[in-house]
C-alpha cells in the first residue's frame, strides 16, 4: 500500500487546515486508515484513526477540533483540522493498517503543518 498526503501548510492560530491522503489498490485489503504527527525530539503520535465500520478515535489533544472521514470509493482519507493551535505543528503522517494480501503498517511521506501564533 503507497499513501500520498497532501494539504499542509503554514496558518494561523485558531485557522483551519485539511489534510488529505490517497492509497494505492483496493480500499477492500485496508481496515483501517488514520494520521499520526510528529515534532522534533518527540515520538510520533496518533492523532486520529477511522476503522472499516466508520467508527473513530481521537488524540484527547485533538477531540472536538480534528474531524477524520474516509472516502472508500476514492481510497482517500482526510483530516480536517479547526481551530489550529501552535501546539499543533507537526509533520503529520498518513497511515493505513493493511489486511489481506496487504497485510501490515503503512505511512505516508509526512506533510508539515505550521501553525503561528
Amino acid at each position: 500500500v503507497q499513501l500520498q498526503a497532501s494539504g499542509g501548510g503554514l496558518v494561523q492560530s485558531g485557522g483551519s487546515l485539511r489534510l488529505s491522503c490517497a492509497a494505492s489498490g483496493s480500499s477492500d485489503n485496508i481496515a483501517s486508515m488514520g494520521w499520526d504527527r510528529q515534532t522534533p525530539g518527540k515520538q510520533r503520535e496518533l492523532v486520529a484513526r477511522i476503522q472499516d465500520d466508520s467508527s473513530t478515535r481521537y488524540a484527547d489533544s485533538v477531540k472536538g477540533r480534528f474531524t477524520i472521514s474516509r472516502d472508500k470509493a476514492k481510497n482517500a482519507v482526510y483530516l480536517e483540522m479547526n481551530g489550529l493551535k501552535p501546539e499543533d505543528t507537526a509533520v503529520y503522517f498518513c497511515h493505513a493498517v493493511g489486511c489481506g494480501a496487504s497485510f501490515g503498517n503503512f505511512w505516508g511521506q509526512g506533510t508539515q503543518v505550521t501553525v503561528s501564533s
